[in-house]
């Protein structure tokens, strides 16, 4: 018998991929490409927005810490001349629905559906104004409300804050959340 003789040439000792093969590496090397461009592209806005939002958020404590030094100020001023001091009027409440629907009138239920407070130990924030406050006490004995402080809204909408992002609603856990929901009204972070 016969033996077959092998070339040494190089094209035999390496099989050629096809060209599908080829063409779809390309594409993938390419995609992969962009994707590395896309995520340098993302993390340097990600640590330029932590640095603006590190210093709004310090802007924001220091006119809070300034607004709080002035009513002490305020206060002592009135005490020290023998006056009154009346605090200004809240701006926000945070109401919680305490009763359920047996015996409520349908004017309280339209104005718990207002403010989307339709289960019990439901929540909102309210902007007060003269209406609100009037719907408010309209709905009184089915709800419980306050006044809250910064702290206390800044952990409400942290744990339980949710956004609307492409119809969905989304949990706010971070303020990327907040820039693709809200970036309308100008809010960029939670601080805002």
């Amino acid at each position: 018998k016969k033996k077959k003789k092998e070339s040494n040439s190089p094209i035999n000792k390496m099989a050629k991929a096809p060209e599908s093969v080829l063409k779809k590496q390309a594409a993938q090397a390419k995609i992969a490409a962009d994707a590395l461009v896309a995520a340098k592209a993302a993390k340097k806005l990600h640590r330029a927005n932590k640095k603006a939002f590190a210093a709004r958020g310090a802007e924001y404590a220091a006119e809070y810490k300034a607004t709080e030094k002035a009513a002490v100020d305020a206060r002592r001023e009135a005490k020290s001349k023998g006056g009154f001091f009346v605090p200004a009027e809240p701006k926000l409440a945070f109401v919680i629905r305490i009763r359920g629907i047996i015996g409520v009138s349908p004017k309280a239920k339209k104005v718990m559906q207002l403010f989307r407070l339709r289960q019990i130990h439901n929540g909102a924030f309210v902007k007060l104004n003269e209406a609100t406050i009037r719907m408010l006490r309209l709905i009184e004995p089915y709800v419980t409300y306050g006044y809250p402080s910064l702290k206390s809204v800044k952990s409400l909408i942290l744990k339980r804050g949710f956004g609307k992002v492409n119809k969905q609603r989304v949990p706010i856990g971070e303020n990327a959340v907040i820039q693709d929901g809200l970036k309308v009204d100008g809010i960029d972070c939670v601080d805002d």
